[in-house]
This record gives C-alpha cells, structure tokens and sequence, in this order.
C-alpha cells in the first residue's frame, strides 16, 4: 500500500453533476466527500481538510468565489489547491475566479479526463507521493510509484505504514504534525488507532531510516509532534 488516497471536496448544488464527478474521482482511487451549499462546504473544511476542493462557482446562498476568497484568506486552508467549475466561460471570470485565489478554472460543459488531469496536476504540486511523484529530502529518496526508499543510495526496508508516515513528512519537510493530524492522514478517520499507536511507528521509521546508518532526520517537537528536519 502506498501513500494515504487524496481527499477531494466536490462542491456543486446539482446532485446530478455532483455523483458524475464523485463516481470518476472515486474510480481514480480518491475519497470524496460531498457538499451541496457553501456552507456546508466551509463546515466540511473546518471538520476534516480536503487535500483538493473542485468548487462550482453558482452555489445557493454563499457563491463559490466567495467561499474560495475565505478559504485563501486563512493561513490553515490557503494551500488547498481550489478548481473553480463554471458554466460560465468569458475569460473576464476566469480572470475574477484566479484573482480570487483559485488555482484552476474550468467551464462547463468540462472535459472528465480534462479535469481529472488538472485535479492531478495540482495534486503532484501539494501531495506528490499520493499521485506516485518522486520525493526527495537530504540523501533520503522516495519514489511513491515503484514503493521504494534508499538512502545514501542504500535501499531500506519499510513497512507500509512507515512508507505513508515518511510519505507525509517528505511532503512538507519542516511542518510539525501532530499525533492527531498523523492518525488522520496515514490512517484515516475511520479506523479506530490510539495515539499512542503513532509514537510506535514513529520509533519503527526512525530504525529504518538509520538501519545503515546516518543521523535521526525525524525531530520530535515537544507537546507538538513530529517532523522530518
């Protein structure tokens, strides 16, 4: 098993185009979640962040470019890449729906394996191991496509849930995650995992990363977490 499935948030009022898009995101291996209204969206977002939001830009009550101007406005949601859908293909709104923060744009009626190429595309921008991308920190190398891991040229050994742990530190080196955040990324949120259940694992990557040799890279952050470098 390789790195956590991409979460996509599709926000679209017409049920129709809504089940179309979750059947084709869903056939590409993705979970999705549904929202029918902005707000639902924003509560959706605020209970369990989307890797990817494809957002119809006519939505009941809150419109789409508005619900787009407060996810990028906040520092916790303005890297979730957004795909504006319109049925609406003047470039004048294109040029709004950008200037507004959102990373793509597409006008209805939309190319399926058009979108599921840009939805990808953004996708190898901000979780690159979850599309099969190649990550690389220090003399630490991951190609998420073929399961592999060296370092110093040195295959290791890693289970899969140290494969996913070391998948979402090399995504954002730096960024402390909490236990919390860990369990909902590698494990998902419905599977029952005490927190303690990641210190395990933590320890387990820590002894293949080391296994021939060289420095921890993983840094424990005290009453915070953990995180590579």
């Amino acid at each position: 098993m390789g790195a956590s499935r991409p979460r996509v948030l599709i926000v679209e009022d017409e049920a129709a185009q809504r089940e179309v898009l979750a059947y084709n995101l869903e056939s590409e291996g993705f979970v999705v979640s549904r929202a029918a209204t902005g707000d639902e969206a924003l509560l959706l977002v605020a209970e369990n962040p989307p890797d990817l939001i494809l957002l119809d830009w006519m939505l009941p009550g809150v419109s789409g470019i508005e619900i787009c101007r407060r996810l990028k406005m906040r520092t916790d949601t303005r890297a979730i890449p957004v795909i504006m859908l319109s049925a609406n293909g003047e470039d004048v709104d294109k040029v709004r729906g950008l200037e507004t923060g959102a990373d793509d744009y597409m006008a209805k009626p939309y190319s399926v394996i058009e979108l599921m190429a840009r939805v990808r595309a953004q996708l190898r921008r901000t979780r690159p191991a979850a599309v099969g991308g190649r990550l690389e920190f220090d003399d630490i190398l991951l190609d998420a496509e073929t399961h592999r891991v060296t370092r110093a040229d040195a295959p290791l050994k890693l289970g899969p849930t140290e494969f996913r742990l070391l998948s979402t530190f090399m995504e954002r080196p730096g960024r402390v995650w909490s236990r919390e955040q860990l369990l909902d990324r590698v494990w998902g949120r419905d599977v029952f995992v005490d927190s303690r259940t990641v210190d395990v694992h933590i320890g387990r990557l820590r002894k293949a990363l080391c296994q021939n040799g060289g420095e921890d890279p993983v840094r424990t952050v005290r009453g915070a977490g953990y995180a590579l470098g």
